[in-house]
């Protein structure tokens, strides 16, 4: 990254770096200018000679080219000839873009941070870059601000920029639609810019803002694999670019534009914040990296808050008609089932009857509720379960008493036809009047009534978020919704918030930092979650991941699954149930409390585990692991999801165990096995006993699983044999 010219010119550079136990990540700064990174890989030793690794990245002068190859800095600088896309587009008061040439001022670094702070003496801009490496994690952070005097116009600033590694023959993108999110797509680098925006006033169920980088040779298990997130709740923009010399950057920030008064708010204008990692052990190893990211740094779960609560919605079973008695009835059976947790959806407030009514009047309707939810709640309670509601604060029906009473806080600039999304409009939640009013309702809301979870959910697109001036609001309607959750947690700590967005369209860390659990789809089909919550789990924990049991034949999809197939799916997240119990055979429900005591018995071990994705011997299954800290005990899910092309089975090789350890291994759920697609097998695995075998055999041999049906998850259990006496 460096330029040629400056090398010869003056010899010095200044250098840092920072570590994890996994990673290290050195800048290097050329004649006072912008820093960049030169190198964000595997460990480094402790003596490495910085200033060597820097001047071994200097890269020739190419025929025809500039007498400088420009700097690809942490914030790209037009005005330092960057022929690529640059980190940072700001305009002035009569609209000409600013040019800058940044020099370092001051650098702070120590215990794990390092912050670089640089002015433009020419416009008087002040540019500041954070990284920060919590202790004994493996992901890091960093965000950058600009500062400036006069109406500053901010059209784009990027967190700081990461190169990519040169020799990756390509990157996985994340594509969706509703109901399908979490598409991994693989792209190959080719010159240019490959460009990813959300418009949408949220990150969207078409671009979860993620990118995953393996190296050449990177597996399931194996290798080195570079991942970043953006965790910021509005728009984003990601642009992974290859220049023309081979070098290759990745930018995240935010899809909006800002003026000086949205800077003057936050003491400058922000980029929001990366979270990125190098890691080794491949897809899996980058997805604990991030998952104990999350766990550590990220979620705040109410002091109060135990293990993960079966939870049952009742919103595909009743949808809009609630009546009381069925209600009671199906909180009855979910009780029956083991659920611990009942969340009472959309529907229960205003005169809501269908999706195009009442939205944004937060009281009990009388119609549904004579005497409140009181009857509801105390039902409830006293089936042993806690009482959840759904809510939807930043939307509005139009049909409403509170549009008619305030059609001002409807987000529509003056003259504009605003399209409506699931037949409602959204509130200009950056109005500190619509704020308080939401605040007011909702902390009414949790005051009055036992609540102990909120499903916030978010149903449509954020379009035409202008005012009456022009300006932007999306920017300050994310930052208006994180203090009105901040101020709602503070008031209520003991309240847990789930954050839904249709399903999959706002996941990202910034909400995580806010809400304990997500709704990562709308799609309760078991196939379709499965791969989905597998993709997620690169970014996401499973304790974090609503993972609810669907209706028998499945309404966003049709696809009538098995109840075993559907449970075990379940199992593998936050396990919840969302289907009219009414409708269950009595062999289903005896599958589903299996399921559920299964849950109860192993998810603390699934939620502090160490994930595996499994290198698949085949098209047609797929295999996640859970590994216990000490490599102890492990949990494998082996899905088949087709017929197999052949004859028999391939030996699934495990991975994260203790080579030297020998591992008793049991099928814990044989019962498919009694319709066997094939000749009856004798598995050793289905022996009491089961099959005892080294962590090194198990890695390298593997398991060979009995047949199956499509639509058929194995679940086997590994514990480590106690070690032999005298053995050493």
């Amino acid at each position: 990254m460096a330029l040629q010219a400056a090398v010869r010119a003056d010899p010095g550079v200044r250098l840092w770096r920072l570590d994890t136990p996994g990673q290290t990540l050195a800048f290097a700064s050329w004649g006072g200018h912008l820093p960049g990174v030169v190198y964000w890989g595997a460990p480094l030793p402790a003596a490495e000679d910085l200033a060597a690794l820097a001047r071994s990245q200097v890269r020739p002068l190419a025929p025809g080219t500039l007498d400088q190859v420009a700097a690809l800095s942490i914030c790209p600088e037009e005005g330092r000839g960057f022929p690529g896309q640059p980190g940072l587009r700001l305009r002035d008061g009569r609209g000409r873009p600013l040019a800058t040439q940044f020099m370092l001022e001051a650098v702070a670094a120590g215990d794990g941070a390092i912050r670089f702070d640089a002015r433009d003496r020419i416009r008087g801009l002040r540019y500041r870059a954070h990284f920060e490496a919590p202790a004994g994690g493996e992901v890091l952070r960093a965000w950058a601000t600009i500062e400036g005097e006069g109406d500053l116009k901010l059209d784009w600033l990027a967190a700081p920029v990461l190169p990519l590694p040169q020799d990756a023959p390509d990157f996985i993108d994340y594509v969706g639609r509703w109901s399908r999110e979490f598409g991994e797509e693989r792209v190959g680098f080719a010159r240019g810019v490959h460009l990813r925006e959300s418009r949408r006033g949220r990150p969207g169920h078409d671009h979860f803002p993620a990118v995953v980088v393996p190296r050449p040779g990177a597996t399931a298990t194996a290798g080195a694999v570079h991942g970043v997130h953006f965790g910021w709740s509005g728009g984003h923009r990601m642009i992974v670019e290859a220049l023309p010399d081979g070098r290759r950057q990745l930018q995240f920030g935010m899809s909006c534009s800002r003026d000086a008064r949205d800077a003057e708010e936050r003491g400058g204008f922000e980029s929001g914040v990366i979270h990125f990692a190098c890691a080794g052990g491949g897809l899996s190893g980058l997805a604990q990296a991030f998952q104990s990211h999350v766990r550590r740094q990220v979620v705040r779960f109410p002091e109060a808050s135990g293990p993960r609560p079966v939870h049952y919605n009742c919103w595909e079973a009743v949808y809009f008609d609630h009546e009381l008695g069925v209600l009671k009835d199906l909180a009855a059976r979910a009780a029956g089932l083991g659920a611990e947790r009942f969340v009472l959806d959309d529907g229960w407030f205003g005169k809501r009857d269908d999706a195009t009514s009442g939205l944004g009047d937060w009281r009990v309707d009388p119609r549904k509720y004579p005497e409140g939810l009181g009857p509801l709640i105390d039902h409830v309670e006293g089936l042993g379960m806690t009482f959840g509601l759904w809510v939807e604060p930043e939307m509005v029906s139009l049909d409403s008493d509170l549009a008619r009473a305030h059609p001002d806080w409807v987000l529509a600039p003056a003259g504009y036809e605003q399209i409506s999304g699931r037949g409602q409009q959204v509130l200009d939640l950056a109005s500190p009047a619509v704020a308080e009013h939401l605040f007011e309702a909702l902390d009414d809301l949790l005051s009055t009534q036992r609540i102990d979870y909120l499903k916030w959910d978010h149903n449509r697109d954020v379009t035409l978020a202008f005012d009456a001036e022009g300006r932007d609001l999306t920017y300050r309607r994310t930052r208006a919704l994180y203090r009105l959750i901040d101020r709602l947690r503070a008031r209520h700590p003991g309240v847990e918030i789930e954050a839904c967005a249709a399903g999959g369209a706002r996941l990202d860390y910034g909400m995580l930092a806010r809400c304990t659990r997500v709704w990562l789809s709308d799609s309760n089909d078991a196939r379709e979650r499965w791969r989905i919550q597998g993709a997620a789990a690169t970014f996401l924990p499973p304790e974090v991941v609503g993972s609810h049991v669907g209706p028998r034949r499945c309404h966003t999809s049709g696809r009538v699954l098995p109840m075993a197939f559907r449970a075990a799916v379940a199992l593998t997240g936050h396990m919840g149930l969302e289907l009219d119990l009414r409708e269950l055979t009595e062999e289903e429900a005896a599958e589903l409390r299996r399921a559920i005591a299964f849950y109860k018995e192993n998810r603390a071990f699934l939620h502090a585990a160490r994930a595996y994705r499994l290198e698949s011997p085949s098209h047609e299954t797929s295999a996640r692991m859970s590994v216990g800290e000490s490599a102890t005990r492990f949990l494998l899910f082996a899905a088949s999801l087709e017929v197999s092309r052949a004859e028999a089975t391939a030996p699934l090789r495990l991975a994260g165990l203790d080579p030297v350890r020998r591992y008793r291994v049991r099928l814990r759920n044989p019962e498919p096995l009694e319709g066997s697609p094939t000749r009856h097998f004798p598995s050793p695995l289905l022996a009491d006993a089961g099959l005892v075998l080294s962590g090194a055999a198990l890695m390298q041999s593997g398991l060979v699983l009995p047949l199956a049906f499509p639509d058929t998850i194995w679940i086997l259990e590994g514990q480590a044999e106690p070690a032999a006496e005298g053995a050493v």
